[in-house]
């Protein structure tokens, strides 16, 4: 009797070596398909996690750890004052009302990038935002206030991003590109800053 899959011609060691071949490449799928997931798992645990005090944005893929500014004082000062920005570092505001909004570089010592972006965080409006002369010996507040450059949002919007100049060149950000963030999130560290909004 002639067993099934089994050919008469054939020697018994191909046989042996047959039957071998599929259970090798069951075990070699096995091992690529486990070797993928752990290597999956592994580029997720290796992200960097969120430092304290700091908001996560993803701007073209890239991710930003950005210092919220959510009290009035912060949503005033923004970045003026400092001497440095990180390089995925920067500010992101949330204001309480929706409306037209104007950003200056007052008292600002670097460059800074500006992203107006609606509640989803498609982007309204792109700035590259340069550094102002400082302000003159007898200058008054309203004079240095008046002849700041002012870069408007054009629409209505609560939220802003702020980071260091020629980032948005770098990664190519256009108006009507999504940057990423968790809009709840943000509007709840606003809400627990000031519970009168």
């Amino acid at each position: 009797a002639i067993r099934t899959g089994y050919h008469a011609a054939m020697p018994d060691h191909l046989h042996t070596a047959a039957r071998c071949v599929a259970p090798r490449r069951r075990l070699t799928g096995a091992i690529i398909g486990t070797l993928s997931v752990l290597l999956a798992l592994g580029c997720t645990a290796c992200e960097k996690p969120v430092p304290e005090g700091r908001f996560l944005v993803t701007i073209k893929g890239e991710r930003f750890y950005l210092e919220p500014a959510v009290t009035q004082q912060q949503l005033s000062l923004g970045l003026g004052g400092r001497e440095s920005i990180e390089p995925n570092g920067g500010m992101i505001f949330y204001f309480p009302v929706p409306q037209r909004r104007e950003f200056v570089m007052r008292d600002c010592l670097v460059p800074i990038d500006l992203a107006f972006t609606d509640d989803t965080g498609r982007v309204i409006a792109l700035h590259t935002m340069t550094v102002e002369p400082p302000r003159a010996e007898g200058e008054t507040d309203m004079d240095y206030e008046l002849r700041l450059k002012r870069y408007p949002s054009r629409y209505r919007v609560r939220v802003a991003i702020e980071v260091a100049g020629g980032t948005w060149a770098r990664l190519g950000l256009e108006e009507g590109d999504r940057v990423s963030f968790d809009a709840d999130k943000l509007k709840d560290l606003a809400r627990r800053a000031d519970p009168a909004r």
